[in-house]
């Protein structure tokens, strides 16, 4: 089984519409059993949108836990404030005679907890999201819903990630497709690490450039193997043959370069994958061969040599 991780330095680069169409290219090239498929933007999900599952089994996602003051044990000796690095504990403002913590501002350290004398403070565990194993047309999908304000959202995409993984082994599929998170931070250290292959959606652009090298950092530092796709290549030429210039400099796969195309945000609006929707557009045959590029290089060597390398 074979993790595939598709991520981008910030979003609008296509890199969901990109995962939705290989959801629907590894039904159509008869792929089975399925792939299963991680939105692992646990903050703003939107492959679901296009994938329309389905939910099967929600569950609720316990994240962090935030410190609470039992009011009938506290005596209101002040010895919690001094440690709380957050400025989160005040005079209950309903009962003066007793301490109260703020829920957003608390960090969840548990200083409070070791410093009062009277155990009058304990750590809750919170709710921080819902996530949820659904039925597509496609295959499988693992997604979730972080709430607002809450910042396990590495910790989430970590959960995702082996519940799918678990399934695809359970149900002998041979791939993971994982839509990650933009940007580098915690989700997409967590969707991108143990995958066997990242491919980096990038637009041509300055930006698009920059943001690929950050990305490209964070899959080099976790040994992950890494490829290349340009959006809207024919949109800005020099941009796209800076992007190119740098893939040779770097001894990176260019896998494909896919043209802007009209009707992609069309089959966008319509919530379905473009090779669906519009199998003999520009965009569709450029990410068609992306697709198939890509399960090339996930296959095993004697795929590619005749004979298996040890």
């Amino acid at each position: 089984m074979k993790q595939i991780v598709i991520l981008s330095g910030k979003g609008g680069t296509g890199k969901t519409s990109i995962t939705a169409a290989f959801a629907h290219l590894g039904t159509t090239y008869g792929i089975f059993p399925p792939a299963v498929f991680v939105d692992a933007d646990v903050d703003a999900a939107n492959l679901s949108l296009v994938l329309q599952p389905g939910i099967l089994d929600p569950k609720e996602f316990w994240g962090g836990s935030l410190a609470v003051i039992n009011p009938d044990q506290c005596v209101n000796c002040g010895a919690c404030s001094p440690v709380c690095r957050y400025d989160a504990i005040f005079p209950d403002p309903q009962k003066a005679q007793v301490q109260w913590i703020d829920p957003i501002a608390c960090d969840g350290c548990a200083a409070c907890v070791y410093a009062c004398p009277e155990g009058a403070i304990s750590m809750v565990p919170q709710q921080e999201g819902n996530w949820f194993q659904s039925n597509t047309s496609f295959g499988s999908l693992f997604h979730a819903e972080l709430f607002p304000g809450k910042e396990n959202s590495g910790k989430l995409v970590t959960l995702i990630k082996q519940q799918a993984r678990l399934f695809a082994e359970d149900t002998q599929s041979q791939y993971v497709v994982i839509d990650g998170p933009p940007g580098i931070g915690c989700p997409v250290i967590s969707a991108c690490a143990g995958t066997d292959l990242g491919l980096i959606v990038t637009e041509p652009s300055l930006a698009g450039l920059h943001d690929l090298k950050r990305v490209l950092e964070t899959l080099r530092h976790f040994r992950v193997p890494v490829v290349i796709c340009i959006n809207k290549a024919d949109i800005y030429p020099e941009g796209t043959r800076a992007i190119r210039e740098f893939a040779i400099s770097e001894s990176i796969d260019l896998i494909g370069e896919i043209p802007y195309d009209e009707n992609l945000p069309r089959a966008m609006i319509e919530g379905k994958p473009i090779t669906l929707l519009f199998p003999d557009s520009p965009a569709a045959r450029a990410v068609r061969d992306v697709w198939q590029k890509t399960i090339q290089l996930l296959q095993p060597q004697e795929d590619h040599y005749g004979s298996s390398s040890s």
